[in-house]
C-alpha cells in the first residue's frame, strides 16, 4: 500500500503546493527588480542620478535583512495562512511608488518595502519541509525559485509593455507598472488566506491514507530532532552550519540582484525601446530555468548538494568574467553587461569565485552536504 500511497501523495501535494508559491514567488520577485525596469523612465521623470537610484534599490535589502529573521518567528507562532496572507497583502506598499517625488521619499518607500516582503522567501521554504519529504525537497524548492527567472522571463516583457503604456489613466508607464503590482499581490494576499493549510494534518484534499503516509513520513525523518536539546534563535544564529550557507547566499544573491537590477539600464546603453529591452532581458532567465529544473534534478539522483553549488557558482564566476568583456547585443543577451558598466560585474565575478571555494570547504567540513 505504500509503494502506491507515495507517488500518489507526492503528486497531489506537488500540483496543490508549487504553483501556488510559484505564482506568488514571481509576484514577490517581480515587485523586488521592477524598479530596474522603472529606472528606464522614473530617473529622468525625477531627476534621479545613477548613485541615487543605486542607493535605493539597495535600500530595500537593509529592511529586508533586519526583520526577515523576526518575521519568521513570528510565522511559526501564528501560522503559514496567516502570516503569508499577510506578508502579501502588505505589498500594497509597491503602490506608494506611484507618488514619489524626491530621493528621500524613495529611500523610505523602498525602505518599507523590504520590510514588507521580509521573511516570504525563507517562510517559503520553511513551509516546504513541512509539506514534502527530504528525497524530495530539493526539486521542490528549484521548482520554486525557478519562478525567479520566470520571473525576469514572462515580467520583462509585460514591464516593457506597461512602460510603453505612458498616458494611460493619466499615469506614467512605471507608476501603471507599480499600481499594477500591487494590486496584484492584493489578490494573491487574499486567496493566500483561504487556500493554504498550515499543516499536512489540516488538509481536507487528501485522503486519510495519504495524510497518514504523509504525516508519519515527516514525523520519522524528524525523529531525531526530538531528542536533541531544544535551541533559540541565538544559538541557531551563531551555528557554524547558519553562518557558512548565510555567507554562500549573500555571495549569490549580490551577483543575482546586480544583474536583474541593472540589467535594463545595460540594455538600453544599445539604443532599444523599451518594449525590445523587455523581451531581449527575458532570454537570459528563460535559459536558467531550464538550468534549475535540470540541475536540482541531477542533485537529488546523486544525493550531491556542495559540489552542485560549487560548481554552479564557479559557472556564475566566469559569466560574470565574460560578461564584463563583451561588446556586441548578441553575447550580451547571454551574458549581459554593457560598455560603461563592465566594472560592476568585473567586480561581482571573484565574489563569486570565493564563494565557490568557501562553500566547497564547507561542505566538506559537514555544513554543506555530502
Amino acid at each position: 500500500m505504500t509503494h502506491s500511497t507515495e507517488p500518489l501523495t507526492l503528486k497531489k501535494i506537488t500540483w496543490r503546493i508549487v504553483p501556488f508559491v510559484m505564482f506568488a514567488y514571481f509576484i514577490a520577485f517581480f515587485d523586488r527588480i521592477n524598479i530596474g525596469f522603472a529606472a528606464l523612465t522614473m530617473n529622468q521623470d525625477l531627476g534621479f542620478s545613477s548613485t541615487v537610484f543605486g542607493i535605493g534599490a539597495g535600500v530595500f535589502f537593509i529592511g529586508y535583512f533586519l526583520t526577515d529573521i523576526p518575521s519568521n518567528v513570528i510565522l511559526q507562532k501564528v501560522g503559514p495562512r496567516i502570516w503569508l496572507a499577510r506578508i502579501m497583502l502588505s505589498w500594497i506598499v509597491a503602490a506608494c511608488m506611484m507618488f514619489v517625488k524626491t530621493a528621500t521619499g524613495f529611500y523610505i518607500i523602498r525602505f518599507m518595502l523590504g520590510v514588507a516582503e521580509a521573511g516570504f522567501f525563507s517562510g517559503i521554504i520553511l513551509y516546504l519541509s513541512t509539506w514534502f519529504p527530504i528525497k524530495r525537497r530539493a526539486q521542490v524548492i528549484a521548482f520554486f525559485m525557478a519562478a525567479a527567472p520566470i520571473s525576469s522571463m514572462l515580467g520583462s516583457p509585460i514591464a516593457g509593455t506597461i512602460l510603453s503604456m505612458h498616458g494611460a489613466f493619466g499615469l506614467k508607464g512605471w507608476q501603471l507598472m507599480f499600481l499594477i503590482d500591487a494590486m496584484a499581490a492584493i489578490l494573491l494576499g487574499i486567496f493566500t488566506f483561504f487556500y493554504l493549510n498550515d499543516r499536512p494534518e489540516k488538509n481536507r484534499w487528501l485522503t486519510e491514507t495519504e495524510t497518514t503516509w504523509l504525516v508519519n513520513t515527516l514525523a520519522e525523518e524528524n525523529r531525531d530532532k526530538s531528542n536533541q536539546e531544544k535551541s533559540n534563535i541565538w544559538k541557531g544564529l551563531t551555528d557554524i552550519r547558519v553562518l557558512t550557507l548565510a555567507v554562500v547566499y549573500f555571495g549569490t544573491s549580490a551577483g543575482l540582484y546586480s544583474l536583474n537590477i541593472w540589467s535594463p539600464q545595460f540594455i538600453k546603453s544599445f539604443g532599444l525601446t523599451t518594449f525590445q529591452i523587455g523581451f531581449i532581458n527575458a532570454i537570459p532567465a528563460a535559459l536558467s530555468v531550464i538550468a534549475m529544473i535540470l540541475w536540482a534534478k541531477h542533485s537529488d539522483k546523486t544525493k550531491e548538494r556542495t559540489w552542485h553549488v560549487v560548481s554552479a557558482c564557479l559557472f556564475a564566476c566566469l559569466g560574470f568574467i565574460l560578461a564584463g568583456s563583451v561588446h556586441s547585443l548578441p553575447l550580451a543577451i547571454f551574458f549581459p553587461d554593457y560598455r560603461q558598466y563592465r566594472h560592476l560585474f568585473m567586480q561581482t565575478a571573484p565574489m563569486e569565485y570565493s564563494i565557490a571555494l568557501f562553500a566547497g570547504t564547507g561542505g566538506r567540513r559537514g555544513t554543506g552536504g555530502h
